[in-house]
């Protein structure tokens, strides 16, 4: 058992393989120092939790402590390969600085509690609330963290037993799009491709999704296929220069916020060039005449005029894709955090529908997630979704949920769309939301215009209840702090981005009094005597074996079925796809393999929207539209972004993730490999626009929108010139803690608060910059290991 450095070679050795072949085993693994294979007492089987591409792993448990990982060799999704999250980040666990215990806030301070006194708080004002104002003075938002017994649960007691219709996740700022994008399309959510297409496509196209650094295992079976024979081509789309773009055989660097204008011009070229599937467009599909329509008006050289691009780069990214055989797409942040998300993101589906590009190894689309249990939230009704892929419109469907809960219909809130995250605080601003209950997230640092964000959380008139793991900037703000256990220190599944679902087992006791999120709901749901329609407790299950039997009756008969799955299963087998059922007891690779869709009037999951005002369709009109339940072409056209470069703020600023560190760095931050790796935030200028405001390397550089400025070194990159780039993972839980203060070092001081019509994502990548240089000091050395490693040319010349 090998260990390697995953932080100086996070994709590790190639491994070639061919069209066809399967992916090659190469199990990676790390242990703490000074332990050896020897030491270990027992390897618990889980998945990776720090990314959404869900790396089958063992714990390693010595002394009643984590102290290592290795691959699973028989995972589906990983083949034994770990990223450097996944080597490393398991220390977190074992941080100096855990909650262990409740804190309560008296006199303006946290001290410490007792478990009672903190949920008699928590309760005594639900109670309070309920009274005088009703369910909808009470909201919950959650995480992308906790596992589907967890969210299922949440889900139930905030819909079925309180009955607010307030109720979010995080996965509301990467994969609310995802989401949206599927059920404008196919009437439902699902990803309709699989992780294995990989080893199929002769192109793989890439929309926004830097999987270099987000999934980077994901990148090593890309780049394992660009090793072997036939390796597939590449198309990019990106402003910076990833290392994925590095290897494209065409690379497109749009202007941010033009991600429609540039799908209406490929899409344009593909018809009139002729590389339509018509036979399958006629069988499957409704809506072609309309998007035909629209996007005859987007020639190529009207694209590259909007886009900032060369006509004929528009042209031979649409040759690429309308001569592929086997044609795989792959969609992230680049599309779903900017403008006109959704829109995009649909005209990628659209992309697909036309080639005919569904069910088949190597052709379809994946619409990525951006955390590992994302999918859950969604699933299970924890994000603004109802539970199970049901529709909120449809009253069969509600009545439905209700009979499996035994609630009266009347309990469940479905008189409108469920609140998305960002109406929930400007509820909470006014007033008129009163009470919110955060769990493993840290909205204090992951929102965009983070001065609102922090006083609409700091109102003396919102009680905010934080379960964390680590006092974040959140929780910092809190009345009650939850001290909760963590991945490893509990027992739950998960599902990733390609639907593949993994049981992870508690390996070690959580440190202190912390609890795991699904005993502290419970009790919640306990203390506030939540009751049945027979007066029984609810929600009936009592731990996490239970919850999960429980949702797979929720699932069933859904697209997002698990009736076939179990706990004895998934300890045997190390990950499953859904639709896992009695009839297909091994899961379901690719969806939608015999033409038919999700979408049929009385099953789909959404009616869908207007894709440039958000208004949702009526039913009968949906049902006008698409009687047959067919996959649905949607068009859209282009609109510029809100805020766009003036010349006060002559650039648009990006944010994103980089490989070290995940979301606000509570865990990543935390462990000393990463730490290491990447330890202060830092701005990727170009050489052109650093040369033009006297930066070089290291030096220091403001960094300012209208909302406010940020400071951080410069790292000379390969980003177009005109868009500055900017982590966002960055907050002061590390620096100071005196969190309601503004500060100068996380990159959403400077975002603005604007979201998606259709998926009511938040925008984190148009808003209009100002840079200049701070100072006479000498440049400051970067130290991110992933500055050097971003940079090597890991792909033969010969496979690009």
């Amino acid at each position: 058992m090998a260990q390697r450095d995953g932080i100086r070679d996070p994709w590790g050795a190639r491994t070639p393989y061919g069209p066809g072949d399967p992916w090659p085993v190469r199990v990676d693994s790390h242990l703490a120092e000074g332990v050896g294979p020897e030491d270990v007492e027992r390897w618990v089987r889980s998945a990776a939790v720090l990314h959404s591409n869900g790396d089958g792993l063992d714990l390693a448990v010595a002394g009643g402590r984590i102290v290592g990982v290795r691959g699973c060799a028989d995972d589906r999704v990983n083949h034994g390969r770990l990223d450097p999250k996944d080597l490393f980040g398991w220390q977190a666990n074992s941080a100096r600085d855990r909650l262990t215990t409740p804190l309560v806030r008296r006199h303006g301070e946290l001290v410490e509690a007792s478990w009672a006194e903190a949920m008699d708080l928590v309760v005594r004002r639900s109670r309070e609330l309920l009274e005088e104002q009703g369910p909808g003075a009470l909201g919950f938002y959650t995480s992308g963290q906790l596992f589907a017994e967890e969210y299922y649960t949440l889900a139930a007691v905030a819909r079925g037993g309180i009955g607010t219709n307030h109720l979010d996740g995080n996965t509301r700022l990467c994969t609310a799009t995802a989401a949206a994008a599927l059920k404008e399309t196919f009437g439902c959510d699902g990803q309709p491709a699989s992780y294995t297409d990989v080893d199929h496509a002769d192109v793989i196209a890439l929309f926004g999704h830097n999987v270099a650094e987000t999934q980077t295992v994901l990148w090593s079976r890309m780049l394992d296929r660009l090793a072997g024979r036939q390796p597939p081509k590449l198309l990019c789309v990106d402003p910076r220069e990833t290392p994925v773009a590095r290897a494209a055989t065409v690379h497109l660097a749009p202007l941010p916020g033009t991600n429609v204008a540039l799908m209406n011009g490929l899409l344009h070229e593909i018809i009139e060039h002729g590389w339509v599937d018509r036979d399958y467009v006629d069988r499957h599909t409704v809506g072609f005449d309309e998007l035909a329509a629209t996007v005859a008006d987007y020639p190529p050289e009207r694209v590259a005029d909007i886009c900032g691009l060369d006509a004929a780069q528009v042209r031979e990214a649409a040759q690429l894709l309308g001569t592929a055989e086997r044609l795989l797409c792959t969609v992230l942040q680049g599309f779903y955090q900017s403008h006109q998300a959704a829109a995009a993101a649909v005209q990628v589906n659209n992309l697909v529908l036309l080639r005919g590009m569904l069910g088949r190894p190597g052709a379809g689309v994946l619409q990525m997630n951006g955390q590992p249990t994302a999918e859950n939230t969604r699933e299970c009704g924890a994000d603004g979704d109802l539970t199970g892929f049901r529709n909120w419109a449809n009253d069969e469907h509600v009545a439905e949920l209700a009979k499996l809960w035994n609630v009266d219909v009347s309990r469940i809130p479905h008189y409108g769309p469920p609140t998305h995250l960002m109406q929930m605080l400007r509820y909470a601003e006014n007033g008129s939301l009163r009470f919110l209950w955060v769990s493993a997230t840290n909205p204090a640092v992951s929102l965009p215009d983070l001065h609102r964000i922090r006083s609409i959380l700091s109102q003396d008139r919102l009680f905010l209840v934080v379960q964390d793991a680590f006092r974040t900037e959140t929780a910092e703000l809190a009345d009650v702090v939850l001290p909760a256990a963590i991945w490893g220190e509990k027992t739950g599944t998960f599902t990733n981005a390609d639907r593949t679902v993994h049981l992870s087992e508690k390996a070690v006791e959580p440190p202190g009094q912390a609890r795991a999120d699904l005993d502290i709901f419970l009790d919640y749901a306990r203390r506030m005597d939540l009751r049945d329609a027979d007066g029984a407790p609810f929600p009936p299950w009592t731990d996490a074996e239970s919850a999960f039997e429980a949702w797979k009756r929720a699932s069933a008969g859904r697209p997002c079925d698990y009736s076939g799955l179990s706990y004895r299963k998934l300890r045997e087998v190390s990950g499953v796809q859904w639709p896992c059922t009695p009839e297909h007891p091994d899961g379901t690779e690719r969806l939608y393999s015999d033409g038919k869709f999700f979408a049929d009037p009385d099953y789909c999951e959404s009616y869908g929207r207007d894709l440039v005002t958000g208004a949702p369709a009526e039913p009968g009109e949906y049902r006008a539209m698409n009687p047959d339940g067919k996959a649905m072409f949607k068009a859209a056209g282009y609109f510029a972004p809100h805020e766009t470069p003036d010349a006060d703020h002559p650039f648009f600023l990006i944010n994103g993730r980089t490989i070290h560190h995940f979301h606000t760095r509570t865990k990543t931050g935390r462990t000393p490999q990463l730490d290491a790796a990447a330890p202060e935030v830092w701005l990727e200028v170009s050489e052109k626009d650093a040369a033009a405001a006297g930066l070089t390397e290291g030096d220091l550089a403001e960094v300012s929108t209208p909302r406010g400025a940020v400071r951080a070194h410069v790292r000379l990159g390969g980003i177009r010139p005109g868009v500055l780039f900017m982590p966002f993972h960055y907050g002061y839980w590390d620096v100071d803690h005196a969190a309601g203060k503004d500060g100068d070092r996380a990159a959403n001081e400077l975002t603005y608060t604007d979201w998606d019509p259709v998926s009511k994502q938040p925008l984190f990548k148009v808003a209009a910059a100002a840079l200049r240089k701070i100072g006479d000091e000498p440049p400051v050395p970067l130290r991110a290991a992933a500055h050097a490693t971003v940079h090597e040319e890991l792909v033969p010349e010969s496979s690009r």
